[in-house]
């Protein structure tokens, strides 16, 4: 058989080595955030390999997106877990991570290292604009996806406004969201069908592998045993590697890592105001300025966008000296590895724990309605962050008091209107527009 699989034939089962070495590319291409992330994976797995068809890959996705922690991540896992068992969601989740750790680690070492030369400054000053584009980008991809009809456009603004306007907590909007999701697939079935009811849900790349009549397969069946081994194996490494940190900086980002992930819904986009707050103002880490540099940074890596975690724990480290100020390089490493380890275990637990009920749900309306609901609510919620992202870059000198004091940086607004427009009108890749705006960002810095 060709690599490409015929259009009316079911493609083969892959092995666990050819799953093996997707992974692996996937964690190096992964760029562009969650949804760059998502429609990579789409494009992949549902339209080239159809390894997943179209809505049971969505049926996953809004599971992912009804727990804490980074969306596309925990996608790779349910569909590593679905293909080979759980060391095929281990696999699939810890290659979508390892490339972007070592990478950002570096980048951090260079940024701390050498952040002073104009540069390097000038460079971020040109990144920094372009987030912003990408965010709101971010928003509008997830959003003409999710988003089929008048009642989960409402449902969008509806989000928007409770944690922009009333500073409502995201936990808050989503089981709000759920609830309206699961009364209005009772009262209105057809606005909060998987994809709408139409649009890109409904299209059809061929027969899939694990395609939407496929019966359940033996090892995605719930088993208390398997939870419960599973929980107990997971609470037993959370509490290992808490034992090893006897540095109190790197307790505290233990503790305040689990926390985070635990606590903050929505994917990175929505973590990241809480990571905010606990690294600049609860603890110290670091500066806003560096943690929307951090972000910056975040954008250019592969991996997903809450790997920004693991700068926070390398600059965390490194400020705080936790290993003595000869050894500010192993300290970066030892905060960013811990950072990321913490953040990241609870999404394996979540997926494996939960897919199996999941799975056997995937055509069940009153359990797809409500994750439907909580999509539509993301949107807003990402909308929100990129006004948040925005109003740093743009007015980079206001506070909360006095949101529009210190200066408008005109010549910022006017790259992000101009990379938004790459991306969206003119379809630009993500690297790209993030490589013109770097070198814009550098002439300008130079010339002011």
């Amino acid at each position: 058989m060709n690599a490409q699989t015929p259009p009316q034939l079911r493609p083969a089962h892959p092995s666990f080595w050819e799953a093996f070495v997707y992974w692996l590319k996937l964690g190096f291409i992964s760029f562009g955030g969650p949804a760059g992330q998502i429609a990579i994976m789409h494009q992949e797995l549902v339209e080239k390999r159809r390894w997943i068809s179209e809505h049971r890959f969505l049926h996953a996705l809004n599971y992912c997106m009804l727990l804490p922690g980074p969306e596309a991540q925990q996608l790779a896992i349910y569909i590593g877990w679905l293909l080979h068992r759980t060391w095929g969601g281990i696999v699939a989740g810890v290659l979508f991570v390892l490339p972007s750790l070592f990478i950002l680690a570096a980048l951090t070492y260079v940024y701390l290292a050498f952040g002073d030369l104009t540069f390097v400054q000038g460079v971020f000053n040109g990144i920094k604009p372009a987030v912003v584009a990408i965010v709101v980008f971010a928003a509008w991809r997830i959003g003409s996806r999710a988003l089929k009809n008048n009642v989960l456009w409402a449902l969008a603004a509806a989000s928007f406004t409770a944690i922009f306007v009333f500073n409502v907590p995201f936990p808050y909007i989503v089981l709000a969201a759920g609830i309206l999701g699961f009364i209005g697939g009772k009262l209105m079935p057809d606005k909060f069908r998987v994809g709408g009811g139409h649009g890109a849900s409904d299209k059809s790349y061929g027969p899939a592998l694990i395609d939407d009549d496929t019966p359940p397969i033996a090892h995605t069946r719930f088993r208390w045993p398997y939870l419960i081994t599973l929980v107990l194996v997971a609470l037993a490494l959370w509490g290992a590697a808490m034992a090893l940190l006897d540095n109190p900086v790197l307790r505290d980002m233990g503790e305040f890592f689990t926390k985070a992930a635990l606590m903050t819904f929505g994917g990175a986009y929505a973590v990241l105001p809480y990571v905010y707050q606990g690294g600049v103002e609860t603890y110290g880490w670091l500066t806003g300025t560096q943690m929307i540099d951090g972000l910056a940074l975040g954008e250019t890596t592969p991996g997903p966008l809450i790997m920004v975690v693991s700068f926070v724990g390398f600059v965390g480290a490194w400020t705080k000296e936790v290993f003595g100020p000869d050894a500010l390089l192993l300290a970066g490493f030892a905060g960013a590895s811990v950072a990321t380890f913490f953040t990241f275990l609870p999404s394996f637990v979540f997926i494996l724990a939960g897919a199996p009920l999941v799975e056997s749900t995937h055509g069940d309306l009153k359990f797809t309605a409500p994750l439907t609901g909580i999509t539509a609510a993301v949107v807003g919620v990402v909308l929100n962050l990129a006004l948040f992202f925005g109003w740093h870059v743009i007015f980079p000198r206001a506070t909360e008091t006095a949101p529009f004091s210190g200066g408008f940086e005109w010549f910022y607004a006017l790259v992000s209107v101009v990379a938004f427009i790459a991306l969206w009108k003119y379809k630009q890749d993500i690297m790209k527009v993030i490589g013109a705006c770097a070198v814009i960002g550098l002439v300008y810095t130079y010339l002011a």
